[in-house]
């Protein structure tokens, strides 16, 4: 099949679930004979890189701002593609979506996956929460199939839609570094120390200023390093990293080697979100044999189950106490966090995510014919 994918900043990945998410999934559809084409943004891939592991990179313009970034460059991305010649077109996220129609009406099917309800997110205003809505009731009925990764939306989803069988849960994968780049832990001066570890963007609904009010609240035990930036959120970024001053280190975004050698030695990982789609930050901490302490949102809770502890979502309160009652065991939690590495490694395998999403694209393929 000819394959084009719309909606991501772009590929190879650096940060971004998304990103992540089409990387690992078009390099496989390739590798499996298919021909896929990925458009890619400026502002995040290098314009003049033309191709990755056999995907085509189409490098397009886009205006660099939170409201317009992706809008635009999803709807010169349609507009590319009517060019094209392409079996189906896939959109990732929901405010991509918006411009499904017009893929629609050049004839192409089309696919679209949920990776999370973006209107919910704390950035977004009154108007663009609005307009994001309408991107999802695109993704849910536009469409010729819709996939969720997580299977919490899933079920809430196709109970709302006249065909819930065109709803599809897909959950995300994980992959890792062939090695671990440990010299990260000597530029930040914890090499040795224990520490605790949140990786992921800095914007409100991922509930950073939770875990950095529940660890001044027990005293700061450990060291907390806090891996990420901005995502469009400069002033709540510039308001976290007054903690600064209270020993909170910022490495700013982490990639590859350098983040999984934070994983594998943080005496735990903690994801206080408010939101999530189905993170690939957890399954990325169990797989690299990290203690995981996260919120229990349906998502979290969905994602690693019984291999981690949950406090109450946007609860200071619950997350101290459970702070500290992971801080009392970490050594038995590190015991068990290691043995789960490959049963995590088994479970969140992009093979099998990739063969499942094929299915989807052969089934909206084969009904058109």
């Amino acid at each position: 099949m000819r394959i084009a994918m719309i909606g991501q900043r772009g590929i190879p990945a650096t940060w971004g679930g998304v990103e992540r998410h089409v990387e690992e999934l078009a390099t496989r559809l390739v590798h499996e004979g298919h021909e896929v084409t990925v458009y890619t943004r400026p502002n995040y891939t290098d314009s003049s890189l033309r191709e990755y592991k056999g995907v085509r990179l189409v490098a397009l313009p886009t205006l660099g701002t939170k409201h317009f970034d992706a809008i635009v460059h999803c709807l010169l991305s349609t507009l590319h593609a009517w060019a094209g010649d392409y079996d189906l077109v896939h959109y990732h996220a929901i405010g991509p979506t918006l411009v499904a129609p017009l893929a629609r009406l050049r004839g192409y099917r089309v696919v679209a996956t949920v990776h999370g309800q973006d209107w919910q997110r704390g950035k977004w205003g009154k108007f663009a929460s609005m307009v994001l809505r309408a991107g999802e009731w695109n993704a849910l009925h536009v469409t010729h199939a819709t996939i969720s990764v997580s299977e919490t939306l899933a079920d809430r989803y196709r109970k709302g839609v006249k065909s819930p069988e065109r709803i599809h849960f897909i959950p995300n994968g994980v992959s890792l570094p062939e090695g671990q780049d440990t010299r990260i832990l000597d530029d930040l001066g914890i090499d040795g120390e224990p520490y605790i570890l949140f990786a992921s963007r800095i914007v409100p609904e991922k509930g950073v200023h939770y875990l950095i009010d529940a660890w001044k609240r027990l005293g700061k035990p450990l060291k907390l390093v806090i891996a990420g930036d901005t995502s469009y959120s400069d002033d709540y970024v510039a308001r976290v990293k007054k903690a600064e001053a209270d020993g909170v280190i910022f490495p700013g975004y982490v990639y590859g080697e350098r983040l999984a050698a934070l994983f594998g030695r943080a005496s735990l990982f903690v994801l206080p979100s408010d939101l999530e789609g189905y993170p690939i930050v957890l399954l990325e901490a169990l797989a690299l044999g990290a203690p995981v302490l996260a919120s229990d949102i349906p998502q979290n809770v969905e994602a690693i189950g019984e291999h981690g502890r949950f406090f109450a979502a946007s609860d200071v309160d619950s997350l101290t106490t459970e702070l500290e009652r992971a801080i009392t065991d970490l050594a038995d939690l590190k015991e068990a966090a290691e043995a789960y590495r490959g049963e995590a490694l088994d479970k969140f395998d992009w093979d099998h995510v990739t063969e499942r999403t094929l299915g989807v694209y052969e089934t909206v393929v084969s009904r058109r014919a």
